[in-house]
């Protein structure tokens, strides 16, 4: 584990790769060693001054290519809390909206010897395609349906601050399953370390291949809840729908929605988690969103934590290699 004296960071070891592309990459040692650190980053953000030296003399490049908010800027304020010199680039003020490909977008801040890039795009495997063409350390905030592998990370660390570990929870994902890199995500994460995963979304909303990643696959969400230490509610993305997946919205939160009535069937200590941006009374009541079992503020507090952990990791991986 990771340790804060005298405002450093202590190292004790570092990711494998230079970069975080996916859960399907880390260990669960490697996923232990993130959550370990992140705690040692957690006490950084009770200091009055929060910031530490870490990363002084390290560039990041903060890439987004789709709207964000808690990602884009917990990312930021992880980076400035490790005294990184920070650059962020949106999509609509970038040489893309002018036809410059990804590719070579990334290649001219190359130019310029960042260390690390943050990406997030809409297109699955665009961060993997950036770690091929680049020697800045990549990670992935995000792409497509594929991966979002730090908000796995945050709600991994959050559950395990409340329940002090992730094996043999139940914990029920519910909502759109089909187009959300969040399930993926933490689908992977959970069952590496021992969870039983329990997902939960109309027919049209399930990927086919979900019950060959060891999830328990349900259409009713009743039972999905029943005795679950976590349920986790998944947004509507109807940004990414092409045709009719379900009859309304209305329709959706009367099968679906998460209400006080069936968070009741779930064990008393249930965590109530949700990655934003919350749909109040789509796939979640505000009573149950504001409720005393909610950790949603805490996922978003956390997330910086976890981040400046990934940071800290892989900046300390990429010294180790440069010195081997």
């Amino acid at each position: 584990m990771s340790a804060v004296e005298g405002g450093n960071v202590l190292p004790a070891t570092a990711l494998r790769g230079k970069d975080l592309l996916g859960v399907s990459e880390l260990t669960p040692e490697e996923i232990s060693l993130v959550l370990d650190t992140a705690e040692a980053m957690k006490e950084i953000g009770s200091r009055p001054i929060k910031k530490v030296p870490a990363l002084r003399g390290k560039t990041v490049v903060n890439l987004f290519f789709e709207p964000s908010t808690r990602t884009r800027t917990s990312f930021e304020i992880a980076e400035k809390r490790l005294s990184a010199d920070t650059l962020s680039i949106a999509a609509g003020t970038s040489s893309v909206v002018k036809g410059e490909t990804l590719v070579d977008t990334v290649r001219t801040l190359e130019a310029m010897q960042p260390d690390m890039i943050v990406v997030r795009h809409a297109s699955s495997g665009a961060a993997h395609l950036l770690s091929r063409t680049c020697r800045s350390a990549v990670i992935n905030a995000g792409d497509g349906t594929h991966e979002h592998p730090t908000q796995a990370l945050l709600d991994a660390f959050t559950i395990r601050e409340h329940k002090a570990r992730l094996s043999n929870l139940k914990v029920a994902i519910i909502g759109d399953l089909l187009h959300s890199r969040v399930l993926r995500s933490n689908v992977l994460l959970l069952t590496k370390m021992g969870a039983r995963v329990w997902a939960c979304g109309p027919p049209t909303l399930v990927p086919v291949d979900l019950p060959g990643l060891g999830v328990q696959v349900t259409h009713h969400v009743e039972e999905a809840v029943r005795d679950a230490d976590v349920v986790m509610l998944l947004r509507i993305q109807l940004e990414r729908m092409e045709g009719a997946f379900f009859p309304s919205l209305r329709e959706y939160f009367r099968l679906f929605g998460m209400t006080s009535a069936r968070l009741a069937l779930a064990r008393p200590d249930v965590l109530v988690m949700h990655p934003g941006p919350m749909n109040r009374g789509v796939e979640i009541a505000s009573d149950v969103a504001d409720g005393p079992n909610s950790v949603i503020l805490e996922q978003v507090a956390n997330g910086v934590a976890v981040r400046m952990a990934v940071l800290y990791l892989l900046a300390g991986g990429a010294e180790h290699e440069a010195v081997v």
